[in-house]
């Protein structure tokens, strides 16, 4: 699974268009597979999960962060998240599969908030692009 050309593309128009609010859906994705996922709050019983705690807004915007980073830089997800990744497999030992379920609510966040948007093929980019970051994440995943 490559990502085109135009895959890319669309994910940077994606990206342009969040501008500001990428926060705001990342964090809105992680209070959705905290919810619908409860097993993925095994890595943050230190930190307060309510929906619009703090603590869940920080951590939206670190995932913001990276996701940007990652859309900055298509052409070597790899190195680009290779300390994040190092992060979550060796020293916080984070299951991947929990990079997926993310993903997927991140999908169903963007999709709410940009029907209009959301046509079959910017969400099979943005899929293409999620399966990229997570691969670069957990290597082991798939």
């Amino acid at each position: 699974m490559v990502l085109s050309a135009a895959d890319k593309a669309a994910v940077r128009a994606l990206w342009k268009k969040l501008s500001n609010n990428v926060g705001v859906y990342t964090t809105e994705a992680l209070e959705r597979t905290f919810l619908a996922f409860p097993s993925t709050k095994t890595y943050f019983l230190h930190l307060d999960l309510s929906p619009g705690s703090a603590q869940v807004k920080a951590h939206g915007q670190k995932v913001a962060k990276a996701l940007t980073l990652a859309v900055d830089h298509l052409d070597d997800l790899p190195g680009t998240l290779s300390a994040l990744r190092d992060l979550h497999a060796h020293k916080l030992k984070v299951n991947p599969i929990n990079f997926k379920l993310l993903g997927h609510c991140l999908l169903v966040t963007l999709a709410r908030h940009y029907p209009g948007d959301f046509s079959p093929t910017l969400q099979a980019s943005l899929d293409k692009f999620l399966s990229h970051v997570i691969l670069a994440l957990a290597p082991y995943c798939y």
